[in-house]
């Protein structure tokens, strides 16, 4: 046999069928806050579960269980933290994302993959009412919360791409705006930028809350309802679709981008944040893995391809589309320009 011919082994399949056990560890040491404690300086089983106020014997088994998938370090009996985790889930880092399973681990989410061959079966979520899309589904508020703080990276690195000009005002349209962090950002960076922002009525709570947190308030005004059925206006620079368009059918999302069009200044640029995976829809696996999501939580959602949204866009009347990767993001940024 060939020596560089890797023997079949069953591990890949439990690691598979045990995945729910990485997410309810993942969830309980978000919850007793031990990245924290680590990172606070308690190395030891004693001084974690003290911290942590929970047993010597859970703390012991529980750290073991995160270092085996490279969350802790542990040497001579002593825990520490390894890079992802000091920087993601020690709770006084600034790119702190443990609060976002308070939206990827809610019952809704999970329910939607319990019963996933009839998912496959139907070709579409097990969820009610269209799944997550739903009319003013109360999820997007838990999601606006949630997600602010591991959006911060992708919303700076869109505002260094798109350098918007600093001699003019800029009117910037925010669909689906969330926690409205990518408007935010943009506003933050020029003052001449005056963002509209798109929503629900309870989600821009939200994102009203983030506008005045970080100072730009007196510039941001809001539109509620859905963004397929408000008038948005015209005479808008810069059009904000992020993480949006995945949720929906090709067809309906060149409905709303054909409204986008028509809402855009000559030069003006639609700036779309998505998981685009390759032509091969496989890879690279962060972007390729979230059509599985939308399979289990929309009606007709999908991963779309770069050359599926290229078509999308050009179909709506736009002249040219380029792709940004954003790494260390699985993520990229498409502009589309008029």
């Amino acid at each position: 046999m060939n020596n560089q011919t890797a023997m079949p082994t069953p591990e890949r399949f439990f690691s598979a069928v045990n995945g729910f056990v990485q997410t309810s560890a993942m969830r309980g040491a978000i919850e007793l806050d031990i990245f924290t404690a680590v990172g606070e300086g308690n190395t030891t089983v004693q001084t974690i579960a003290s911290r942590c106020q929970a047993s010597e014997r859970g703390i012991r088994v529980l750290c073991d269980y995160l270092t085996i998938h490279g969350f802790l370090t542990k040497e001579n009996g002593n825990y520490g933290l390894a890079p992802d985790a000091a920087f993601f889930l020690d709770r006084r880092s600034p790119a702190y994302l443990g609060g976002i399973t308070g939206f990827l681990l809610q019952p809704e989410m999970v329910n939607a993959f319990k019963d996933l061959a009839t998912t496959v079966r139907q070709g579409k979520t097990i969820l009610k009412d269209e799944g997550t899309v739903s009319e003013e589904n109360p999820i997007w508020v838990d999601f606006a919360r949630a997600m602010a703080p591991m959006m911060m990276m992708p919303a700076q690195m869109i505002a260094e791409i798109v350098q918007v000009p600093q001699d003019r005002p800029i009117k910037v349209l925010d669909i689906a705006a969330g926690h409205g962090v990518f408007g935010i950002t943009l506003a933050q960076k020029n003052p001449n930028v005056e963002v509209t922002a798109v929503d629900w009525a309870p989600v821009l709570s939200v994102a009203l809350e983030n506008a005045k947190k970080f100072g730009v308030d007196g510039r941001y005004s809001t539109i509620e309802g859905s963004a397929f059925d408000v008038k948005f206006g015209t005479g808008y620079d810069l059009v904000l679709l992020t993480n949006f368009l995945h949720h929906f059918d090709v067809a309906t999302c060149e409905s709303l981008l054909k409204k986008v069009y028509s809402s855009l200044n000559d030069g003006g640029r639609a700036l779309t944040l998505e998981f685009v995976p390759n032509e091969d829809r496989v890879s690279p696996p962060g972007a390729a893995s979230f059509a599985m999501t939308m399979l289990a939580t929309t009606g007709a959602g999908d991963a779309y391809t770069f050359s599926e949204y290229d078509r999308m866009f050009l179909n709506a009347g736009f002249s040219s589309n380029e792709i940004h990767p954003l790494a260390p993001s699985p993520q990229s940024l498409i502009i589309s320009m008029i």
